[in-house]
């Protein structure tokens, strides 16, 4: 797969991110991840650890920032990718909170799939 094209699944793949977290749409969100990510992350400096099962769970039983009427803020910082694998910076403010996520993401099968995620809230 040329680098454009490698560019082009791996923003679908953050786009898809977006879309499952904002809208709680936790089938979309679950097609993202490869199924034994562990997250971790801080919030307001308390260490935050899921299994990606867990994580999902929490999407389903919340309510989503579209269903707060909240704007749509998430953007794409950057993307680097190196043959098979892929890290993108993001900015996720939502739910009251200033979230940055770091996805490590690798292609698997010819599909590309997030295979670790690190994240903070910077108030």
């Amino acid at each position: 797969m040329m680098y454009k094209e490698n560019i082009k699944a791996v923003e679908k793949v953050i786009t898809n991110y977006f879309e499952g977290i904002f809208f709680g749409d936790v089938a979309k969100l679950k097609l993202c991840f490869r199924n034994d990510v562990i997250i971790h992350g801080d919030i307001n400096g308390d260490a935050y650890e899921k299994r990606v099962e867990d994580y999902l769970k929490g999407v389903k039983e919340r309510q989503s920032p579209n269903d707060l009427n909240e704007a749509f803020k998430m953007e794409i910082i950057g993307i680097d990718i190196m043959g098979n694998i892929a890290m993108v910076k993001l900015h996720v403010p939502m739910l009251g909170y200033n979230y940055y996520d770091y996805l490590s993401l690798t292609k698997i099968n010819g599909n590309w799939k997030i295979v670790n995620k690190i994240f903070t809230h910077i108030p």
